[in-house]
């Protein structure tokens, strides 16, 4: 049944138009493949020609302490999860700086085993997620450009300064009578500060600061649950090699999100990290595969799990 899901997103992508034209500038922001507001996700505020469109669909599997709200009352964690990810992204020109707007939607096929106030439950998942939207602009150091303006950043990268804005619709599936469900039945929204830092014109240094906060979820199993706001910062050191053909090493830290229950606070603060690589290998003039894993080097409250992702990405 699940993969029946994944089948017709695939299939409605394979439906776009035919007239989409290709483009060599596959160098630009890739869509975050991300299952969690604290996945690790590089070359977040790197700049791409005004009108560039790029489309990614994803493949990705968790193993290990991970649930779609990894604040949820659930200990003892051992999730097999499967998803496929849809992303769309379009750059633009905002007031003369380059910016983009993305959409990201994902359905997960998975099982989850654990214990909720000490008896064990199973819980299969199957079905869509929730919705984020994702608005980000170049504060500096990339004006809105064409392609030959972006093929001479390419060559002499400045420093970039930008901020993005996320913002999470509660559209996946729901129950409000169980504890583990692929939506949130909130909204939560996240604003963030990126860097890019060339250290030379192949390596560059990026970092990033969010914070993410989160609406009441008044559905709870008859309860209502609040969430803490989570701090995250991510460091990433990006080896271009040629042109669409880039690798990266990827850590990052997160605290915050404790939560209560009807006014009971719960002990699941998050402080941890995770460790990770990236790389993206073009396939022809448009078109490339990601590659990227990561896994938890620090887990205080959930967050010890492996990630394994693969994307087709196409650039238009």
């Amino acid at each position: 049944m699940s993969w029946l899901i994944f089948l017709r997103i695939a299939l409605s992508v394979m439906q776009i138009p035919q007239i989409l034209r290709q483009c060599s500038c596959l160098s630009v922001l890739l869509l975050a493949t991300t299952v969690s507001a604290q996945e690790l996700v590089p070359r977040a505020f790197w700049p791409s020609p005004v009108g560039t469109n790029v489309l990614s669909v994803s493949y990705q599997h968790s193993q290990g302490d991970i649930i779609v709200d990894q604040s949820l009352p659930v200990t003892g964690v051992d999730s097999s999860i499967d998803y496929l990810q849809l992303s769309y992204q379009r750059t633009f020109d905002f007031a003369g700086r380059t910016a983009n707007f993305s959409a990201i939607q994902i359905a997960s096929d998975g099982t989850t085993r654990g214990n909720i106030d000490g008896v064990p439950v199973t819980r299969r998942t199957v079905g869509m997620g929730d919705t984020t939207l994702r608005w980000a602009v170049n504060l500096s150091g990339a004006p809105a450009m064409d392609r030959q303006g972006f093929a001479a950043l390419r060559a002499d990268p400045k420093p970039i300064i930008g901020a993005s804005l996320s913002v999470t619709a509660p559209t996946g599936e729901y129950d409000k009578d169980r504890i583990i469900n692929l939506g949130g039945n909130r909204w939560s929204v996240k604003p963030g500060i990126g860097l890019i830092y060339p250290l030379n014109s192949s390596w560059l240094l990026e970092s990033e600061l969010s914070v993410a906060f989160f609406q009441d979820n008044d559905e709870f199993v008859g309860n209502t649950r609040e969430q803490e706001p989570i701090f995250n910062g991510q460091l990433h050191l990006i080896k271009r090699f040629s042109q669409g053909f880039w690798a990266a090493l990827d850590a990052n830290y997160y605290i915050g999100g404790r939560t209560r229950v009807d006014g009971a606070q719960n002990k699941d603060l998050q402080r941890n990290s995770r460790f990770g690589a990236t790389l993206v290998y073009p396939l022809a003039p448009g078109h490339a595969l990601r590659l990227s894993g990561s896994t938890g080097t620090v887990t205080e409250s959930g967050g010890d799990y492996d990630l394994f992702s693969v994307s087709w990405i196409h650039a238009f």
